[in-house]
């Protein structure tokens, strides 16, 4: 029985990570792992006074992976599978508990058993000390490496087009890129959260506003280019700083641009970081006419009632919503509300992931007014970026 629950468990895992369901498979495989050993321990492996009770002890290494996952998954969910797990084993490591229909398991087994059991669960927990050592060495590492690729000048910015219902080019968004000197590129996946940990990312985005900055100041220059608005991501940690709203104004000023070229995007979570701050803030922003951006809408934990009181100009409608839309109803419906509700707002509304034609006449057919995706365009180097502007100018 405890094979065959133990291979199911393996193929729906497997399934839900091949569905880009990762993080939703992690959370299954551990509370399936945590709800089996508890039940192995009350129902099966019941102590005497010959032999004691083991199974409780792979809750450790359970413990173990759910704290490793949380470094890079903070979530409340995740807490609780590492608080259950610890509580479990004090519990059965403390009692003799079983239930009253337990069926123990025969002496003459257990007492191999015990040993088995003991010396994998030893033998998965010294693993996973060992995976946490080199994760934790691994991002001590990123951390040191970030600090010197920003003197270093190994950072650049991309920039993706953003379109019209027409397919016309009306802004970009800057992404940052990173490739160590003689290295390959690293993933923002990986290294942003690194920066975060590490408290580099307000240093970071301060060099991103800078660089965000110089291009608009030069799309300026050129007709083609000085209606072009570009978009900035804006990390949680990089707005709450005090004087963020300063040290943007002072840059406009500095290089002299349009702020209402300028868009800062931000995620649902700074919403949630402190609502006061971060609506005084964007409201000291949007004074001067820099456009305020909501990222991934749908995607994070913020009330709607955040839409009323914050001065946004536009809802990005999340890519996991584009991209199974077609597929899936209820993301077509919640696309189609999110539209709706941007438009009611007196919102601008532009779709990410935009991948097909099919997908453009479903959100074109909704209302929604602008697109962002490969269908459109990659994230590319500035000179790659302006190669379409400088053909049309010529």
């Amino acid at each position: 029985m405890g094979q065959i629950f133990l291979t199911l468990l393996c193929l729906v895992s497997l399934k839900l990570a091949n569905a880009g369901r990762v993080t939703t498979s992690l959370y299954v495989t551990q509370f399936a792992l945590l709800a089996f050993v508890l039940g192995l321990c009350l129902m099966f492996d019941v102590p005497n006074g010959d032999l004691p009770r083991v199974s409780h002890l792979f809750l450790l290494p359970l413990a173990l992976v759910g704290y490793i996952n949380f470094k890079t998954n903070r979530s409340p969910i995740q807490a609780v599978l590492i608080g259950a797990s610890l509580l479990g084993f004090i519990a059965l490591s403390s009692t003799h508990y079983a239930l009253p229909f337990a069926q123990p398991i025969a002496d003459d087994i257990r007492i191999y058993g015990v040993w088995v059991n003991s010396i994998i669960a030893t033998a998965l927990s010294a693993l996973c000390v060992y995976a946490l050592q080199a994760e934790i060495e691994r991002t001590d590492r990123l951390a040191r490496n970030l600090a010197d690729a920003l003197w270093r000048e190994e950072f650049e910015l991309y920039y993706q087009p953003q379109v019209d219902r027409n397919g016309r080019r009306i802004g970009a968004e800057a992404l940052l890129r990173w490739t160590p000197a003689g290295g390959k590129p690293i993933s923002p996946a990986e290294f942003i959260p690194a920066a975060e940990q590490a408290g580099l990312m307000g240093r970071i985005g301060y060099w991103v506003l800078q660089q965000a900055m110089q291009t608009l100041a030069d799309w300026a220059k050129n007709e083609e280019t000085r209606h072009l608005t570009l978009s900035v991501n804006v990390s949680a940690s990089q707005f709450l700083e005090d004087g963020f709203e300063r040290s943007v104004l002072n840059l406009i000023e500095t290089f002299g641009i349009d702020p209402t070229r300028l868009k800062i995007e931000l995620t649902e979570s700074v919403m949630v970081a402190n609502p006061e701050l971060v609506t005084a803030k964007m409201h000291v922003l949007r004074a001067v006419g820099i456009g305020m951006a909501l990222d991934d809408f749908g995607t994070g934990y913020s009330s709607l009632g955040y839409l009323r009181q914050l001065p946004l100009t536009q809802l990005k409608i999340d890519r996991s919503f584009v991209q199974s839309m077609m597929e899936n109803k209820r993301s077509a419906a919640l696309v189609r509300s999110i539209v709706q509700m941007g438009l009611d707002l007196e919102l601008d509304v532009l779709a990410e992931g935009v991948e097909t034609r099919e997908q453009v006449n479903f959100l074109t057919q909704n209302g929604c007014q602008a697109y962002q995706g490969f269908l459109f365009g990659r994230p590319v180097p500035l000179d790659d970026f302006m190669r379409p502007a400088a053909a049309a100018a010529a």
